[in-house]
């Protein structure tokens, strides 16, 4: 009995020490990505300007990172919250922790190196090098034309200071350790040209992270055949939000629509005469940023639906919003 105590006691120690060095090792070794690149990021107008299309109309961090109401239809941004940061993306919406977008105004970038920003939006690590939970879309940014980073960085500087502390983000395990092996280094792609209509669309889609939406996730994955196929749930306070079907098909997704079809969907929340709904507690309601996306330019959104219309069609028919009874 003797013998077998001890070596049941030997067995707990081993795997103690295995465990610990594990995870001394995976603190030690990762993130591994190379370090903030040494840049200083010209603000010439032309770059400000791209940098602001692109950072209120496309890749989202307008978005993610103010306050939005939703209250209100579509939840629009909070007029003097631009950049300040603290939206909770939370268990309760299927995510292995509670994480805060953070404040990207000067208040809270002063102290960064523009490389430190840079490295931060495109292989997810921090300025102090901690891991960034991929719902920052550093793997999509990280595939953008390098231009485009430096012209939403270039804004990001011109952002007015905001004073907002925003809580810290209190991640699960084991996602605190997986996380740390998920930034990598950026592998750049040129921008294509407007003219080639599909490859154009592809780059503009990955930077506004439609996929990440449209597709249906099983544990932080996505389910295979299902590319843009909707049905991502989004429990919202008055009930649980589904993403809608943008492939190609006919019955249960856009292949009904032609190009100026699409691009209407979205111009309909500039017409002047559109009125936000009131919205009951259990009305619908949506994450989707109308308002933002509604002034994503012509030839972007037509090339997004010249992309869409290569995916390969798949009937999944959504439910698109069940209220809480």
């Amino acid at each position: 009995m003797k013998i077998a105590r001890n070596i049941l006691l030997g067995l707990l120690v081993l795997a103690v020490v295995i465990v610990g060095g594990g995870y001394v090792w995976l603190n030690a070794a990762y993130p591994k990505v190379s370090e903030a690149p040494d840049i200083s990021i010209e603000r010439t107008p032309e770059r400000i300007e791209r940098g602001e299309y692109l950072a209120w109309h496309v890749a989202g961090c307008v978005d993610c990172h103010s306050t939005r109401d939703f209250t209100r239809f579509a939840g629009p941004v909070v007029a003097g919250t631009i950049g300040n940061g603290g939206e909770k993306f939370g268990e309760d919406m299927g995510l292995p922790g509670d994480f805060y977008a953070p404040n990207i105004t000067p208040t809270h970038l002063k102290d960064w190196t523009d490389g430190e920003i840079y490295r931060a939006i495109v292989s997810g690590v921090s300025k102090d090098g901690h891991p960034l939970f991929p719902i920052m879309p550093y793997p999509n940014f990280g595939r953008m034309d390098k231009e485009d980073i430096y012209a939403i960085i270039a804004y990001i500087r011109t952002l007015d200071p905001v004073e907002n502390t925003v809580q810290k983000s209190d991640v699960k395990f084991p996602m605190n350790l997986i996380m740390r092996t998920i930034p990598s280094d950026p592998t750049h792609e040129s921008r294509p040209s407007p003219s080639n209509k599909v490859a154009y669309g592809k780059y503009m889609i990955t930077m506004a992270g439609c996929a990440d939406c449209h597709t249906q996730m099983v544990k932080g994955e996505p389910v295979p055949g299902m590319d843009y196929a909707g049905g991502y749930e989004l429990p919202l306070p008055g009930g649980t939000l589904r993403s809608a079907n943008i492939t190609p098909d006919t019955e249960t997704g856009i292949g009904g629509w032609t190009e100026d079809m699409f691009v209407q969907r979205f111009r309909a929340y500039t017409d002047s005469l559109y009125v936000e709904p009131e919205l009951g507690p259990t009305d619908f309601n949506t994450i989707m940023p109308w308002f933002l996306y509604s002034r994503m330019k012509d030839e972007d959104l037509r090339a997004i639906y010249a992309y869409l219309r290569t995916v390969k069609p798949v009937k999944n028919a959504v439910e698109h919003f069940t209220p809480k009874k």
